[in-house]
């Protein structure tokens, strides 16, 4: 009669996979003998494995047994390496995905495999099958051994498989790695760039870790999804709090998409805290209209470093329009800026390098050119004026 709990998860309960190992044949005479290899060798069914479940999770280590491979009766001494699949094709077609565990064990009547591992490659076959689905509570899994001669310097002498056995009740359990913030957000949307193909990058806001902007123009109506990556599709839903300082009409378009229901330029200041346990972060998403000056010694601000709207630069009409500085009043270093809540100039500060925007990424003591290179520092000249387009992030001054 089958125990009652066949089917409960036991958490805490380790259970070891044991069983009486076949005797090892023994001759008088031996030598070694791979003709044998074909014929596999015998990876025994625990007798715990029916009516109980395996929290790999929780174990220190997998045991297994089985018989030595034949090598002509002799006792060599044998690496067994265990493969692991969810496949139940597994049983009968070895080709199929499976993930062999990298530590090996010798001692066929006991085997300890490192459980942690197993959990690992288990958790990693799932998600590769299954990657919008949560790991169950259970599955079956699927293990046979491969063998090897060991002490040698040829990896695969007297290569060879055991059966595949089923262990029909396991819980892996998926830890999540510790959250960090990536180099860039990136945005997608109806609006930038080529509309929901192109992943726009947005970079950190410098010297704050977990705070990037991004400049974005929306039609009325307009939507947009944000991520940490390509193809990472994080709508409304993600953000833990949303400031609309714009007055842009932030609401829940299809798909959780952000929508705005007022057409303009929007400045995105996305902030992120790593929770306590440190396997998330909560974002907060502040948007501003967006406002873009030049400061410095090209304007003859030298001694006044600020946001001045007498050299704010003007909007186009919508994403395919130029934004347009005031004319420079001097020779000198070119210096800009975006206006990001009350956040200092000098931590949203760019330049053009290659016909690009480059975003401030180190503290600049004097000048582009000694902290980032000759070629990161534009002069202007009297006369000349800084055009930007902000939707494919490309600039130059002429």
């Amino acid at each position: 009669m089958k125990k009652i709990f066949k089917f409960m998860l036991l958490p805490a309960l380790v259970l070891p996979l044991l069983f009486t190992s076949c005797d090892e044949d023994r001759d008088s005479n031996p030598s070694l003998d791979l003709s044998h290899l074909a014929e596999g060798f015998v990876l025994n069914i625990p007798a715990l494995a029916e009516n109980n479940t395996y929290d790999l999770n929780s174990a220190k280590n997998l045991v297994l047994t089985c018989s030595q491979p034949n090598y002509g009766g002799v006792p060599y001494p044998v690496k067994y390496y265990a493969q692991v699949s969810i496949d139940p094709a597994f049983v009968s077609d070895p080709t199929v995905t499976h993930k062999e565990l990298a530590t090996y064990a010798e001692n066929p009547s006991s085997l300890d495999f490192n459980a942690y591992e197993a959990n690992k490659a288990v958790v990693s076959l799932f998600r590769a099958a299954n990657p919008e689905a949560n790991i169950p509570e259970k599955m079956s899994v699927y293990i046979r051994l491969r063998a090897v001669i060991g002490g040698t310097l040829n990896q695969t002498l007297g290569e060879t498989y055991s059966n595949v056995i089923t262990l029909p009740s396991v819980k892996a359990t998926y830890e999540a790695p510790d959250a960090k913030f990536t180099d860039n957000l990136y945005l997608i949307g109806s609006s930038i760039q080529d509309p929901w193909k192109s992943w726009k990058p947005i970079p950190k806001v410098f010297g704050l870790e977990g705070n990037y902007y991004g400049i974005i123009y929306l039609p009325a109506g307009g939507e947009f999804k944000w991520g940490t990556e390509n193809n990472d599709y994080r709508g409304i839903n993600r953000l833990k709090e949303i400031n609309d300082v714009a007055g842009a009409g932030i609401s829940a378009g299809e798909e959780q998409n952000i929508k705005v229901a007022n057409a303009g330029w929007y400045t995105l200041l996305f902030k992120g805290k790593i929770t306590e346990d440190k396997k998330n972060i909560d974002w907060t998403l502040s948007v501003y209209p967006t406002q873009v000056y030049i400061l410095g010694g090209s304007v003859e601000m030298s001694g006044t470093w600020a946001f001045d709207d007498a050299y704010a630069l003007t909007a186009p009409a919508d994403k395919n329009g130029k934004w347009v500085s005031p004319a420079f009043t001097a020779s000198a270093e070119l210096r800009a800026a975006v206006k990001v809540g009350d956040l200092d100039w000098y931590r949203t500060e760019f330049t053009v390098y290659k016909g690009n925007l480059f975003w401030r990424r180190y503290d600049i003591v004097n000048n582009w050119a000694e902290t980032e290179g000759a070629d990161y520092s534009v002069t202007t000249q009297v006369g000349q004026k800084l055009y930007i387009d902000f939707d494919n992030y490309t600039a130059e001054v002429k």
